[in-house]
């Protein structure tokens, strides 16, 4: 088996372990509203963010190698457009698209990613849709341009909102192109949004790279210099890293062919710099071989949250049963003193001690104890678990263990949808259920973990195109195998 295909099985037998290990659970208890594997089981993703001019569009038509999306210097295309490989054209026809689905069509259809969406609406739906383009380029990815970020632009005016798109977008991207052009190497205000705040949550600064396009606009070198100088200094205020991010620089040769002001300027430069342009697509090329190691940490970061939640419900669970218990021994204890009491009160105020029968003052308390214990279960210990359950959820974090930074940081992931959880169902689940798929969720999280990781350093030794005769130690695809039967 070539190394190639063998990586195309690796993925399978992840999307298998996801599908058949914690998509159930994660749907039984409203971890997820969808299937978990439908955010990986489709192609590697490139999602290109940038301003409005960046030249996003530009960039795309030059890895494409054929002018597929509409460029300008204003805004051109206000679409996500999803750009993926058209395998039933001949492989040498010309580039084209050669077909087109709309956002309804992607919004429900099992076959791609994207049903998460569906809650941004209507005017989103109208504002998506698929392109299947004959380009040898995207044989092993998709590509996902976006429209421009504005300044004045707000979510009434696009009907939707675009930061929670982009979030949506980012969490299932591979990697993530954020362009700036060199008449805005500052950052507008939906950039600032995107790279302070939606980013940073909705997936890993390794996934970013960042590119100052259209380099060849710069009238010389030493206004690329300026330019990317002021660049580096407003990314690190926004980032706020002490470290200055890696700009990748490049350009459309097939743009600048119809510039005209690119007659007037010295771009000697430029042939300086064609290696980056190469580093740039390889980075783009190279989205599939992260894509392994991508839903690696899918799988150990979904498998974790999900335990942690379990963890919480089962807390949450043995708290109430302790305090359910404790206080029906409470009440029967209670029910039992206060029937004796009031049946011996009875007795001697009526003189009746000697006339009756020992069986009936011991009927009498038995009786009066079954009644006063009736009222405790249906009025004061339905009184003390609501009394319990505003407790809980008023000190929810003492529900789970935060002794370090990552139990803390997986618990605010999952703290709201243990809130919701508890407050619409309370306690009416299985406790036994609730544990087999603790326990089942926890071994996916524990050894999942470990062999898929283990299984990923050996691939990594293994070159490309060479044929791998022996089966890898640590199979994904094995372990899915064997947490099934």
């Amino acid at each position: 088996m070539k190394r190639e295909n063998h990586i195309s099985a690796m993925h399978a037998g992840l999307v298998e372990m996801v599908e058949k290990n914690l998509t159930p659970v994660a749907l039984r208890y409203g971890y997820s509203e969808v299937p978990l594997e439908a955010d990986i089981k489709w192609h590697p993703l490139v999602l290109v963010l940038g301003n409005y001019s960046s030249g996003k569009s530009a960039l795309i038509n030059e890895f494409l190698g054929a002018d597929i999306q509409a460029t300008g210097q204003a805004p051109t295309d206000d679409s996500f457009t999803i750009i993926t490989y058209d395998e039933t054209s001949a492989p040498d026809s010309p580039i084209r698209v050669a077909e087109v689905r709309d956002g309804k069509h992607l919004l429900n259809d099992p076959e791609f990613p994207f049903e998460t969406l569906k809650q941004h609406g209507q005017r989103f739906a109208s504002h998506f849709r698929l392109k299947k383009v004959n380009s040898q380029f995207l044989k092993t990815l998709a590509i996902i341009d976006t429209p421009g970020m504005l300044d004045s632009i707000t979510e009434r005016d696009r009907g939707y909102s675009y930061q929670d798109v982009v979030g949506g977008l980012a969490q299932i991207a591979d990697l993530i192109l954020v362009l700036f052009d060199p008449h805005k190497a500052g950052t507008i205000r939906e950039a600032h949004t995107s790279l302070r705040e939606t980013l940073p949550v909705r997936t890993f600064e390794d996934r970013i790279l960042f590119v100052l396009n259209r380099i060849d606009e710069c009238g010389s070198l030493t206004d690329l210099l300026r330019v990317y100088g002021t660049l580096c200094w407003n990314l690190s205020q926004i980032t706020g890293r002490k470290d200055i991010p890696m700009i990748h620089l490049t350009y459309s040769p097939r743009a600048a062919k119809d510039s005209k002001n690119r007659l007037e300027q010295d771009t000697s430069y430029l042939q300086y710099l064609e290696n980056q342009r190469e580093v740039l697509k390889k980075a783009v090329l190279e989205a599939p071989k992260h894509r392994l190691d991508h839903l690696a940490t899918f799988v150990e970061t979904h498998s974790e949250r999900l335990s942690h939640f379990l963890e919480a419900l089962l807390s949450y669970r043995r708290k109430l049963y302790w305090y359910r218990l404790k206080s029906m021994l409470a009440g029967l204890l209670l029910s039992l003193v206060g029937s004796a009491a009031a049946v011996g009160l009875l007795v001697y105020a009526g003189g009746l001690m000697s006339a009756m029968d020992s069986s009936l003052l011991v009927s009498g308390v038995a009786g009066l104890t079954a009644a006063f214990f009736l009222l405790w279960m249906i009025l004061v210990l339905k009184f003390l678990t609501a009394r319990f359950h505003r407790k809980q959820v008023k000190e929810l974090d003492n529900l789970t263990s935060l002794d370090n930074q990552t139990r803390k940081d997986s618990w605010q992931a999952v703290k709201d949808l243990t809130l919701q959880f508890v407050e619409k169902k309370k306690n009416n689940y299985s406790l036994r259920e609730l544990k087999k798929d603790y326990r089942a969720v926890r071994g996916v999280f524990e050894k999942g973990g470990r062999e898929i990781r283990k299984a990923l350093k050996e691939l990594a030794a293994i070159k490309p195109g060479t044929p791998i005769t022996q089966p890898l130690e640590a199979s994904p695809e094995a372990l899915a195998r064997d947490k099934t039967q």
